[in-house]
């Protein structure tokens, strides 16, 4: 009788950490990471026969991606030689663990953020603060004239989309135009620009906001992703050239525009605005914990409407006292500065020109010595070959001013 050799393939079942390794092609679609970078698998279980059985743990039970993620585990899984069967064992995050996930969403998008306009040399500072109305864009706009005058390029952005002041603090008024520029295959937007201080210093701002799109009275009813999208643009449509700093204006609260702002700028470092009342110091402190949660660095507190002065030289604290130095030592950053209130800061900024320029006062001395402990401190210019070439300008205009007096 004559045998025929029959080969017999026994393919055996993957591991545990195979499955893991699969399941790392498995992406959420909202938070940017795949789902085991997450820890949105506590487990994975496979048995002899090949019936793979995965854990996931979405951040509420109604996620509206959960059907995406259940055909992608399926799919990654399904497709390894010995698997007979895949299925879900569903379960939801406790408070923690979407705080957890949260944290690790963010350290993702940091780490793999897009590229922007924005010089990599450039320090942005931007400018925020937990409630309305505490002055946090006077002070943004105050802050960069004051390093504009030192002989910085400095941009300003107002992302402040829904109330855009910074055009009219800054007495401009042109609309922003989009021009083909070298090495872009696109128009990009070309930012109005301001010279600041003496020539001989050659200070300048290089101004964006959306309103220089619409009319100062219109008002823009646009929701989170028109608010993000705006200021994406903002960031990768802008031709802003070469800047030592980029002031941004930001919107208050922690909604959209912030969360935005910390994916595409990682490097980004906060200076937080309040008034001395405690009840702005308490909401403000919302603003510091979302930058931290996002990983941008709070690097001070500016105290605003700090005290009153009368014309008969008597000091009056009109919003309390002590509110940012609570905040900052709270948060553990220094307090940069206290900005008292005067009448010269509303009359300047209605005018068009920022009282640290050429104001007197007590404010305008702050602003323009909190602009200094920025550039010599708190966020020195990474530029150097620009600083040094800067101080031979100054170093040169000053010899030949010099020589013309002779």
């Amino acid at each position: 009788m004559n045998y025929r050799s029959i080969d017999f393939v026994i393919t055996t079942p993957p591991s545990v950490d195979q499955v893991f390794e699969l399941l790392r092609a498995v992406i959420d679609p909202e938070l940017g990471a795949d789902i085991v970078t997450l820890g949105m698998v506590p487990g994975v279980s496979v048995t002899p026969e090949g019936d793979v059985t995965v854990g996931v743990k979405l951040t509420i039970g109604g996620c509206p991606l959960r059907a995406q993620i259940k055909k992608d585990v399926e799919s990654r899984v399904a497709v390894h030689p010995g698997v007979r069967d895949v299925r879900i064992e569903w379960g939801e995050m406790n408070s923690d663990e979407r705080t957890d996930v949260m944290l690790k969403a963010r350290w993702n998008a940091r780490e793999n953020a897009p590229a922007t306009a924005v010089p990599l040399t450039t320090r942005v500072l931007a400018i925020a603060s937990g409630k309305g109305g505490v002055g946090k864009s006077a002070v943004t706009v105050n802050l960069a004239a004051a390093v504009a005058a030192q002989g910085f390029t400095v941009g300003v952005l107002d992302a402040d989309i829904w109330g855009f002041s910074v055009p009219r603090l800054l007495g401009i008024d042109e609309p922003l135009e989009a021009q083909r520029v070298k090495g872009s295959d696109k128009p990009m937007i070309i930012p109005n620009e301001l010279p600041v201080g003496p020539k001989s210093r050659g200070g300048l701002l290089k101004v964006v906001s959306t309103g220089f799109l619409v009319e100062e009275g219109t008002a823009l009813m646009w929701r989170g992703l028109m608010l993000t999208k705006a200021v994406e643009q903002f960031l990768h449509d802008v031709e802003w050239g070469d800047l030592d700093y980029l002031f941004i204006d930001m919107p208050p609260g922690t909604g959209d525009v912030q969360m935005g702002l910390a994916r595409m700028l990682p490097r980004t470092d906060l200076l937080i605005v309040t008034t001395p009342a405690l009840a702005a110091q308490k909401v403000a402190a919302r603003a510091a914990d979302m930058a931290r949660r996002s990983f941008l660095r709070v690097c001070g507190v500016i105290e605003n409407m700090s005290t009153f002065t009368c014309d008969h030289g008597e000091t009056y604290s009109l919003f309390g006292e002590g509110g940012g130095q609570l905040l900052a030592d709270e948060i553990g950053v220094p307090l940069l500065g206290r900005i008292p209130l005067e009448a010269a800061v509303t009359t300047g900024g209605d005018a068009g020109t920022p009282v640290s320029l050429a104001g007197t006062g007590l404010a305008a001395k702050e602003f323009r010595a909190i602009a200094q402990l920025i550039v010599e401190e708190v966020s020195p210019p990474t530029n150097m070959a620009g600083c040094s070439a800067r101080m031979l300008n100054l170093a040169a205009a000053a010899l030949d001013a010099h020589d013309a007096t002779k």
